[in-house]
């Protein structure tokens, strides 16, 4: 049976995807290689029964703030968003924290009191986002050039600074911090979310990734869905179904069929054949795409040739434990954050990126963490702690700086980065290991194995540098939704604007395919 539209993985970009084909009023399927549903925006209780872990991603500060996610309205469909007491926190030496709290004018008062000035250059960050935060996401998340959201952004940027405020976009996050704030609270914070894309912290665009993460932070927060990451494709699939799409679980698509140049149908592993009337839109990395799931024959040479330079963004290793209490910080944050950065100071954190980008394991690697039972109290039994953290390492290892880790990403290599992981958690909160009721390390190859998108344990479809972002992403010439093959679109992390959950890159997809047909129905009146 035809379908008007098969949308290849059930991701957050492919679900978005799905959706906005159906309120169009396309017939929608989304095939699903894994048994379950969600791509990196999944929920488990693998390690403990009692409690909630986010197997991948966890905070959803894009999710909140992104036009593709918030016009589906998941709140309508069981969605909740809770929040931390306080949005993020990072360890100081000497027991004071940075903090970003949910309240603006305490956030600016605390960095007031930890160095004069230092408040009031975060409140005038803080406004000038105001003016052209919301005019800058949209032209973010739009397709490349940004055509109306980029004129609404121009029409501001005279009332900031013009060609300044860009310049202090492109600046590198580690200028950005030193030459705005006095205090070291404000710098960790800003180069701690620049942290989040693999940009190295001393180069240029990681000022954007630093500003726009920090002033999330301060204005929609970094909220979590109640009950687990999960429930927010859950929320989107059920709104799917509620307008008629389908979704099937443990269906892997071994190639698209092309015809005349012209995707018109998909194949199943086990050879199921699903015809398709008008689009596929594929929710995976592009080197599964442009690697196997496209015939190199229906491809130009060109593309084939380019996707040979694509550069995977550096895989990942991450540790969830369950806790018999909350976390037992030495110092304890004068508010209990949600996401909690760990480094010593913005040094370190440039030290442990830049060894990552010359394929060396960091002996003292930077941690993103989530307290996630402080976030959500349902993730685990009172008076316990479901928490995580994560670090990145090499796609490719060289050299490790800690001396033990062979690259290989066996049992012992994932344990090891665990106790390392683990060691500066004790560090910052002696009894930390005593806490532990159970531990599970998934390195790159267990992320893989979980999502296939993942490759080698990269979360972001593809780096977040320069050279392959906007007209560049994921080659050059390709730096939109459509292909080279009529009638299938990339609307995963690999296509502008990248990685993160905001649905923007299959929902960009899903408007191209609307206008493709459109024009395909012009063209033969």
């Amino acid at each position: 049976m035809s379908v008007d539209a098969v949308v290849v993985g059930a991701g957050p970009n492919g679900l978005a995807a799905a959706n906005h084909l159906a309120d169009a009023g396309w017939s929608v399927l989304v095939l699903e290689a894994q048994d379950e549903l969600g791509g990196a925006v999944r929920s488990d209780r693998e390690l403990h029964p009692d409690f909630v872990q986010d197997t991948f991603s966890a905070f959803y500060p894009l999710g909140a703030a992104s036009p593709a996610m918030t016009a589906l309205d998941l709140e309508s469909h069981g969605l909740r968003w809770l929040h931390a007491p306080a949005v993020l926190g990072h360890p100081m030496p000497g027991g004071d924290w940075a903090m970003i709290l949910r309240d603006r004018d305490a956030t600016c008062t605390r960095m007031e009191a930890q160095h004069a000035g230092d408040g009031q250059a975060w409140a005038d960050l803080c406004r000038t986002w105001d003016r052209v935060g919301d005019d800058l996401v949209h032209a973010l998340m739009t397709p490349f050039p940004p055509v109306r959201a980029g004129l609404g952004l121009l029409g501001r940027l005279r009332h900031v600074g013009g060609l300044g405020f860009v310049k202090m976009l492109l600046e590198p996050v580690t200028h950005l911090g030193s030459s705005r704030f006095g205090g070291l609270a404000p710098q960790l914070l800003l180069a701690g979310n620049a942290g989040h894309a693999d940009i190295p912290l001393d180069a240029p665009g990681s000022g954007l990734m630093g500003v726009l993460m920090s002033m999330l932070a301060q204005t929609v927060g970094f909220p979590v869905p109640e009950g687990g990451a999960g429930a927010l494709t859950q929320a989107m699939a059920r709104r799917l179904e509620s307008r008629g799409g389908t979704i099937r679980c443990g269906a892997r698509v071994e190639r698209v069929l092309v015809r005349d140049g012209r995707a018109h149908a998909v194949r199943l592993a086990g050879g199921e054949v699903v015809p398709v009337g008008r689009a596929v839109v594929a929710d995976v990395v592009a080197t599964h795409l442009y690697g196997g799931l496209v015939d190199d024959a229906d491809l130009p040479p060109r593309t084939v040739s380019a996707m040979t330079r694509f550069q995977l963004d550096p895989g990942t290793v991450k540790v969830d434990w369950a806790l018999d209490r909350p976390v037992p910080w030495a110092s304890p944050p004068p508010v209990a954050p949600g996401t909690v950065h760990v480094a010593d100071s913005v040094d370190q954190m440039v030290e442990a990126l830049t060894q990552v980008g010359t394929h060396t394991v960091p002996a003292r690697p930077f941690l993103l963490t989530g307290q996630m039972t402080t976030s959500d109290p349902s993730r685990s039994p009172a008076g316990t702690e479901s928490f995580w953290a994560y670090t990145h390492v090499p796609q490719e290892t060289r050299r490790d700086a800690g001396g033990d880790v062979s690259g290989t990403w066996d049992e012992s290599d994932r344990e090891t980065m665990g106790d390392r992981i683990q060691a500066e958690m004790e560090a910052l909160a002696p009894g930390f290991g005593s806490s532990v009721v159970a531990r599970r390390v998934l390195g790159p190859r267990e992320l893989q194995a979980r999502d296939a998108n993942l490759v080698g344990g990269a979360i972001n479809g593809g780096t977040s540098q320069l050279h392959q972002e906007l007209v560049f992403r994921p080659v050059p010439g390709l730096g939109r939704a459509g292909t080279p093959v009529k009638g299938l679109f990339l609307g995963s992390a690999s296509a502008h604007p990248g990685g993160g959950v905001h649905g923007a890159a299959g929902t960009n997809a899903a408007r191209a395919a609307l206008a493709a047909d459109r024009r395909r129905f012009l063209s033969r009146r």
